[in-house]
């Protein structure tokens, strides 16, 4: 889950983006920002719906409205590798880059885990982790093996594969410059032609672990999202507009209750999320219109990573004081979902203006102070 960045210059004539070999800080796209809200929306509405507040009719809205809501972690994975392509630079070393992201991540990470750690312990209906567990996740690694993925707070796994992608990202990005936009083209194709290859397997019974929390298998997502928009940054993005492109991806989304669940989910939203995310790009570089980027979105879409890591703590504390599957009445259930989400968002909130951002700026001063006193030269800033 990566924030977009930089600080608006002016864009080619055509209003496409800048040229992703220069050294300018790139043009700042706040409709990815807001388009992070809706996923972290579709996720939230999953959890609901698994947490069996609905029953009856409303049970089964919720499942046709929120069934496919995991893929919005799909979605987080495209974006992520769209918008660390967009704005990392020539000269980046990648030392630096894994420090930025690390003062992104950790902070309301480790605070999280630390939540769930003491819920563990204290709650009824808990899973008390092992040490072992414990080390995995606070480091990132849980979801390598199936059966620690969802250690402390479930969906810190999605982090773990961002950690790889970050881990893999300096050498991805060197490579990519190298390529132009017809390059660039092609190996978004390879990624894809990759997730239909890895969802066939999954399918059909991979071998030891399914595919859809292993970090090597969510790969492709992200080299996608790092290909588009290699494509924009070099002004050649042809694909559909805004609606077309939110169109398809809708289409995609209703479409994953057709599919084996698990990682097959993915094939249904791809093309959609692949397309969604560069048309809102070009929006905002050509001025076009965007509802993504309302300011009140905006805002969401910023306070969207503290509500993704925090939003499934409440849901677990919920239980303790609703039991597990109460399947409400409609009335009820919708009342219970407005208090889960109210105080989801307004520790979000907190985490968001108390930790995420003092923090991440403490550390990057720090870290930036480092490098000047080692005579290094500064590098454009990435969240």
């Amino acid at each position: 889950m990566a924030a977009t960045t930089g600080a608006t210059r002016t864009s080619r004539a055509t209003g496409t983006a800048v040229e992703a070999a220069s050294t300018t800080p790139a043009p700042s796209l706040p409709s990815l920002t807001g388009l992070r809200w809706m996923a972290a929306v579709l996720v939230f509405g999953l959890h609901v719906r698994n947490f069996g507040y609905f029953g009856g009719t409303g049970g089964r809205i919720a499942t046709w409205g929120f069934g496919a809501g995991a893929t919005g972690v799909s979605f987080f994975f495209i974006l992520s590798g769209f918008v660390l392509m967009w704005s990392s630079r020539p000269g980046d070393r990648a030392p630096a880059f894994w420090w930025r992201r690390i003062a992104r991540i950790y902070p309301v990470h480790l605070v999280t885990a630390a939540i769930a750690l003491l819920m563990s312990l204290t709650l009824a209906h808990q899973v008390k982790p092992t040490l072992y567990q414990v080390l995995a996740n606070v480091l990132l690694l849980h979801a390598w093996w199936r059966p620690w993925w969802q250690t402390l707070d479930p969906v810190s796994w999605s982090l773990a594969c961002e950690a790889f992608f970050y881990a893999a990202f300096p050498l991805l990005g060197l490579w990519l410059r190298r390529l132009g936009a017809r390059g660039s083209a092609v190996l978004a194709g390879l990624s894809v032609l990759a997730v239909l290859v890895l969802a066939w397997s999954d399918a059909h019974h991979w071998p030891g672990q399914p595919l859809y929390s292993f970090p090597a298998a969510r790969l492709p997502e992200f080299v996608l999202g790092a290909a588009a928009a290699r494509v924009v940054g070099l002004g050649q993005w042809r694909g559909p507009g805004l609606e077309a492109s939110l169109a398809l991806a809708i289409t995609g989304y209703f479409l994953v209750p057709h599919v084996p669940a698990g990682y097959p989910a993915t094939t249904c939203t791809l093309i959609g999320f692949a397309l969604l995310i560069p048309a809102a790009a070009v929006a905002d570089l050509r001025g076009l219109p965007s509802v993504w980027r309302h300011r009140r979105l905006v805002r969401l879409g910023e306070l969207s990573f503290a509500f993704y890591m925090v939003h499934l703590l409440v849901l677990r504390i919920g239980t303790d004081l609703l039991g597990t599957s109460p399947h409400f009445g409609v009335l009820p259930a919708l009342t219970t979902t407005v208090v889960v989400f109210t105080v989801a968002l307004g520790l979000s909130w907190a985490l968001y203006e108390g930790l995420e951002r003092p923090a991440r700026r403490l550390l990057l001063r720090r870290h930036s102070r480092r490098e000047h006193r080692a005579g290094q030269p500064a590098v454009g800033r990435q969240s």
